[in-house]
Formats: C-alpha cells, structure tokens, sequence
C-alpha cells in the first residue's frame, strides 16, 4: 500500500485512513494534500518520524489506530451491507465538497443506488430540532415534500424531530432524500429510526464518513453538519434553539458560501430562538418550498406573489372609491356634504354616486344618499380591517 498513483491502492488507503483519523481533521488533511495518501499511510504503518503538526501522544494515538485498521476487511463489511466507497477522483463524488478545503472527507460510505454526485446538484438540507414541536414537524414535513415533488433532493441527518420529518415528508412525496449518518452507514442511529434508515437506503441514500461498525460522538455529530452543508445548495433551519447543533450546518453554509434560511416561529418559543437570531443575520426568512427554490434554483424559478384577498371594492376606480370613503356610516348624507370628503365638485360626486348605485353600493334616500348593507366596512376595536 505504498504507491498512491495505483487507483487500488489510493483506495485501500483512503479507506485505512478513514479508520485511523477522525472526520474533518485538517491537519490530517494537509497531510494527505502534500505528502499524498501512499506516503501518510506508509508513515502510520511503520511508525516511523511523526508527520508536522501533531503532539508526541496524538501520533501515539493514530499509531495505536492504525494497528487495529483492515481496510479489506472494511470493504467487505461494507459491501455486505450494500455499501459502497466513493472518494475525491471518482466519477460519483460530489466536488462541492471540495470546498471544505483540507477538512474535506477522506471518502465517503454510500448506500443505496443513485448517483450521489448527480442527487447532491440539486438538493437542500432540511435540519432543526430533535425535541421539536408540532409545528416544527409539520413545517419539515410540508417543506420536504413540497421540494421532493418539485424535483429536489431533500438531505438531512436522520435523527429525531426535525430530520425524520424532512426524511419521511420526501418519501410520503416519492421523492428523494439523503441522509448524513455520524456513524457507519450499516448501523443505524438512532436505532428508533432504523426501518426509517432502512427505508431511505431502498428509495434514497445513506451517507457517511465513519468506516463500518464506528459509533457516533457529540463530536462526529457536529462534523457531519458540515458534509450536510458543503453538499447541498442551501440549508433550512426549521425549530432551533440557541444551542441546538442544527445551527453549526448553517453557520458551515455560511462561511461555504451556500444559501441559509430559516422559517421563523413564535417570539415566545426558545426552540425557535436560534432561527430568529440567524434571521436577524444574514439568513433568509421562508415559509413554503418555492420560497426556497427561487434563492437555491435556476434563473425564473420564483415563488409566487403573495397578496391578501380581493375584494370588490378593490376594483372600483379611484375616484369611484374617495366618494365611497366619503359616506357616513349609518345615515344617508347630502351630496354636498359627499363631495367636500371626497375633495371633489358636486357634479363629479353626483356622477360617482351614480356609477356605485349600478354596482350596488349606495342608495338614494330622498335628496341624500346612504351606504347599502353591502358597502358597509366591519370595524374592530375601532378601525376598519387592513
């Protein structure tokens, strides 16, 4: 395993690195970038001058690492579990990951038969809450099918809350969603998602960094938001407490360059408390999937202009509509008393007056005029609805 030129051997010894050093090691990273994989490995395996960068006890530790690592053995596990290895090179990796720089993913555990680098060009991550509300379930849910039927790929960390709602909001749209695991990919976790897991690897795709049988760490947790962010076009944050990890995938979107929105909710919820304070930065506030597509889609894919109702009043020509406005309420009125509201002649106020008796607005009473029924705004606390 000495010559990095050989393709074989470039995988075998991403794969022995992938067991020894942990997901986003930079250092690591600079390592395998300017010494190249067949030397790193080389080093590890003998034992020999420690490599820049590292204390006396960190390199003890890889050292003890690399004894126990059997990348064949680890292929094998992987492909027992209908799992795969794609690496920097391969005609499936995604390149925006390259964006992480010297952080970038050794390689990559895949399950599941699409193509990860086609699915990732279009796709969103959906992240938030594990403990979240109705509301947060039902937004992720809603946002998730809404993208999945118009041909998004929908990613997330499969976890409780948030995540398994974006996961299952695709597939109840038969569509397609990834999910990022911080662990291997042939141990589900939560295990109370495993048929969910399960699931995703049938009809979507499951991803991750960690070799086979590896457990997830709050640590890995943290690491793994930022493949979910360096691989799709935009993260959205639905429920998100100050705390919550969910918002280490948009502050990672963020300095990537990638899009960071959020869908706000009650003032009074510390769950939503993070997304506001990300919406109070540069996140862009959303409500609906075509809010999402017109930031993170091609050119002219826009979400639809949003207004309140028409009503007919609304229709009526402007001057039409100052004479209405100057009718009192409740009794009728003459029309000299009309065209000074109205700031216009009596003949004019007499012609308008006209044009809203046709449409049914006002009515003749005697040598006044007054409001029909239908003409009659509804006022609350004292003002009339906006």
């Amino acid at each position: 395993m000495t010559g990095a030129e050989d393709p074989g051997d470039d995988l075998l010894g991403r794969v022995f690195l992938a067991r020894v050093i942990e997901p986003g090691d930079e250092v690591a990273g600079r390592w395998v970038r300017e010494y190249g994989v067949g030397e790193v490995v080389r080093r590890l395996r003998r034992g020999g001058e420690a490599l820049p960068g590292v204390t006396a006890t960190r390199w003890a530790g890889l050292l003890a690492r690399a004894g126990r690592a059997e990348p064949e053995r680890d292929l094998a596990l992987a492909r027992a579990a209908g799992a795969r290895f794609v690496r920097p090179g391969d005609g499936e990796w995604p390149r925006q990951l390259d964006d992480l720089g010297d952080g970038r993913p050794l390689g990559l555990w895949v399950r599941g038969r699409p193509s990860l680098r086609m699915w990732a060009l279009r796709s969103v991550a959906v992240v938030g809450a594990r403990a979240c509300t109705e509301y947060g379930t039902h937004t992720a849910a809603t946002l998730a099918a809404g993208l999945a039927e118009r041909g998004w790929v929908v990613v997330s960390g499969g976890a409780y809350g948030v995540d398994g709602a974006a996961h299952r909001g695709a597939l109840a749209a038969r569509g397609a969603t990834v999910a990022v695991l911080a662990c291997g990919v042939d141990q589900p976790y939560p295990r109370g998602h495993a048929a969910l897991i399960g699931r995703i690897a049938h009809q979507g795709l499951v991803v991750g960094e960690l070799p086979p049988g590896d457990h997830p760490t709050p640590s890995r947790f943290i690491l793994r938001n930022r493949v979910i962010a360096a691989l799709t076009r935009g993260t959205v944050v639905v429920e998100a407490a100050r705390r919550s990890g969910s918002l280490a995938t948009a502050r990672a979107a963020q300095r990537l360059g990638r899009f960071t929105m959020g869908v706000p909710g009650p003032v009074t919820s510390a769950l939503s408390a993070g997304v506001h304070d990300l919406l109070r930065g540069e996140a862009t506030l959303v409500t609906d999937a075509t809010e999402i597509i017109e930031l993170v889609g091609a050119i002219g894919e826009l979400a639809p202009v949003r207004r309140g109702p028409v009503l007919p009043r609304d229709l009526l020509e402007p001057h039409a509509r100052g004479v209405l406005a100057a009718l009192p309420a409740g009794r009728a009125a003459p029309v000299e008393e009309i065209a000074l509201g109205a700031r216009t002649t009596r003949e004019d106020a007499i012609a308008r007056l006209y044009e809203l008796r046709a449409l049914g607005y006002v009515e003749r009473h005697g040598d006044g005029w007054k409001l029909t029924r239908q003409a009659v705004i509804p006022v609350r606390d004292g003002h009339p609805p906006c």
